[in-house]
């Protein structure tokens, strides 16, 4: 057992959680490099030891015709597109992996956890890519209706200690310059500041069990706090 699984297994399970869990819309997002999908994967281990049956979803992507769009978005030779593009192929494989596999998740009480949704169009395409947050939002209505997340967990991370976590070959977008990347770490700090009540901002410059020290107690708070999930048609 290494040391990621040997943390996670040894936290203890917390009274109630399963049901808090249970039938909830759960985003994980933040700048490249932020330590995210480590995250991601603690997390849906540690909620399946507190006996929750979770539904893992990444963007873009998900599904069949997700991952053939994300392999045009994040593709290093598609220079040419425009941030225009760019935002409606993210929606339009968003839209497809809510009606595939998000809305039926929650229909049967599953706990859904996505890396990365609306929230990362608003942060690259939007603060990061000039876009205004009305036209993302107003193409977000269609693609995604009522079906918001109940929480958006954002990995906050300086671009100094990002850049030394990325792989040395890197996609479309994380080859994007820094002045773009800073933008787009603003944008999701700004969305943090503007609903407080949904965003919760976890700061990621730390270790990875530090960070996951810190998520573990959001949730739990937030669970203490009696947070229910949203109403969705």
């Amino acid at each position: 057992m290494n040391a990621m699984q040997e943390s996670s297994s040894t936290t203890p399970r917390i009274a109630g959680m399963n049901t808090f869990l249970s039938g909830r819309f759960v985003v994980f997002d933040g700048p490249d490099g932020c330590g995210k999908s480590t995250q991601f994967r603690r997390f849906a281990h540690w909620a399946r030891a507190q006996g929750v049956v979770v539904t893992e979803v990444r963007e873009p992507g998900g599904t069949d015709i997700g991952e053939q769009v994300r392999a045009i978005l994040l593709d290093p030779r598609n220079t040419a597109m425009t941030i225009r593009a760019e935002m409606l192929l993210y929606m339009a494989s968003r839209a497809q992996l809510l009606e595939e596999r998000i809305r039926p998740a929650l229909s049967r009480g599953e706990f859904v956890l996505a890396d990365r949704f609306v929230s990362s169009t608003l942060a690259y395409q939007g603060t990061g890519g000039g876009m205004t947050r009305a036209d993302i939002l107003e193409v977000a209505r269609v693609a995604v209706g009522e079906m918001w997340p109940d929480e958006v967990v954002v990995f906050d991370v300086d671009l100094a200690t990002a850049s030394k976590r990325l792989p040395t070959t890197l996609d479309r977008m994380e080859q994007k310059d820094a002045a773009f990347h800073e933008r787009v770490r603003e944008g999701y700090l700004q969305q943090c500041r503007e609903d407080p009540a949904r965003y919760i901002a976890i700061d990621a410059r730390v270790e990875a069990d530090a960070v996951f020290a810190q998520l573990i107690e959001a949730f739990e708070r937030r669970k203490d706090a009696g947070i229910a999930p949203r109403v969705r048609g």
